[in-house]
């Protein structure tokens, strides 16, 4: 029996998403679970599973093209079942989210998915030449930058499994096809997917919102000594202590002092929403665009649990697959520019949010001490923007002083610690 399966709704509001790559082509023998499509919405990367094991009949969109939820994305023979003239159509519930990785860099060269996506297409060891190379997506990208067909890539992992080092090598060695220097031409390429909706939003919030840019400076000499003594202490228990949870659970407590800055406006600006929960955001540069995961109830949290909540949204973010409930509700944004570089920024509020924080690049520079000599410090840049319509200059330069203060002095931040 031939049976359509029907793109599902795969999120709020989304109608359409962007079929970034096949992961089975027609022909091939699927089983159940098994990751037949990676596809991208305005919002993550989501893999498509199989319903039934089988055989898959036709693929009714080519990489790259735009695939209609409610349509039919590909047809399949049922295992036990002949071919015949009746055709079926069925639904299934998108995985959002990968498992866990256990870091960044994991995450990028093998997720869980597109192992269990290889594992399932490669039954034993005698692959064709013209098989499918066992390689994840962000593989598979690397091997186009540098123009190399993957499949002629040797991989060193289990099964011939190409790791991105494998096709850095194979260049290296020469034997990737040399591009040809092209002169005066041009490429178009559309607009899709999380760059589409965050080329939308950021003109929604900058034609809307009257922002204002705040800057200070923080000296975290002694934050800094602080998370170096319990780094090693909790690397032993898989918790990776960085700088972001110190500044989110400051945030928290400066809130609570100055809740404007927790708050929305609605359309016409004629009321204000004062939020309880303080959703803290951050950007992630990913590799599908950018994302802003949340962590939900920041001021109910300690500093290890907003590290674990830190840890897992950097690698689902960082794999393109994040759950959508991360992607909402969140109440005020950090942007941590700094990681790759600049130390000022005017960072563009994530509306329907009243202010947002881009961290700059942290540099040891010469500052007087109370004695009047001068020391080396470790300082940071933050610039502040704020939605002048309901926050004045002086809210957010208060608000910055007390969230500095904690920062600055970590026994301060503990003291105020519920």
């Amino acid at each position: 029996m031939s049976i359509d399966f029907i793109l599902p709704d795969i999120g709020e509001g989304i109608v359409e998403c962007e079929l970034v790559e096949w992961l089975v082509k027609e022909g091939e023998t699927i089983v159940e679970d098994q990751p037949i499509a990676d596809v991208m919405t305005d919002k993550a990367l989501v893999q498509i599973p199989a319903m039934y094991s089988g055989v898959v009949e036709k693929l009714y969109y080519k990489q790259g093209e735009i695939a209609k939820v409610h349509s039919p994305l590909f047809s399949m023979i049922v295992e036990g079942e002949s071919s015949s003239n009746e055709a079926k159509a069925v639904t299934a519930e998108p995985e959002i989210k990968v498992s866990e990785a256990k870091s960044p860099a994991l995450a990028e060269t093998l997720s869980p998915a597109t192992s269990a996506t290889c594992q399932a297409s490669v039954n034993n060891s005698n692959q064709p030449a013209n098989a499918k190379a066992l390689a994840s997506p962000a593989v598979r990208r690397v091997a186009r930058e540098l123009d190399i067909n993957i499949h002629q890539v040797t991989g060193s992992g289990k099964k011939g499994r190409v790791y991105k080092d494998d096709v850095v090598a194979y260049s290296q060695n020469g034997q990737g096809i040399t591009p040809a220097i092209v002169v005066g031409g041009t490429r178009v390429e559309p607009i899709r997917g999380i760059k589409k909706v965050m080329a939308t939003a950021m003109q929604n919030s900058v034609s809307t919102i009257p922002h204002f840019t705040y800057c200070e400076e923080i000296d975290l000499t002694e934050l800094i000594a602080l998370r170096g003594e319990l780094k090693e202490i909790y690397a032993k228990q898989d918790i990776k202590l960085t700088m972001m949870p110190f500044f989110m659970k400051a945030m928290s407590l400066a809130i609570k002092e100055y809740p404007l800055v927790n708050s929305k406006v609605n359309e016409d600006c004629t009321e204000l929403t004062y939020f309880d929960d303080h959703n803290i955001g951050m950007a992630v540069d990913s590799k599908v665009g950018l994302l802003v995961p949340n962590i939900k109830q920041v001021q109910t949290k300690s500093i290890l649990e907003l590290a674990n909540d830190i840890m897992r949204l950097t690698n689902d973010a960082r794999s393109g697959r994040v759950a959508s409930e991360d992607l909402k509700g969140g109440t005020i944004t950090i942007s941590n520019i700094g990681a790759i570089g600049g130390t000022v920024a005017t960072p563009i509020i994530n509306k329907p949010e009243v202010a947002i924080v881009a961290l700059g690049k942290l540099q040891k520079l010469p500052r007087f001490n109370d004695q009047g000599e001068v020391v080396a410090r470790s300082i940071m840049q933050v610039s502040w923007s704020g939605d002048h319509r309901v926050i004045d200059g002086g809210t957010i330069a208060r608000f910055c002083n007390l969230w500095k203060s904690f920062l600055e002095k970590p026994s301060h931040m503990l003291v105020h610690m519920s």
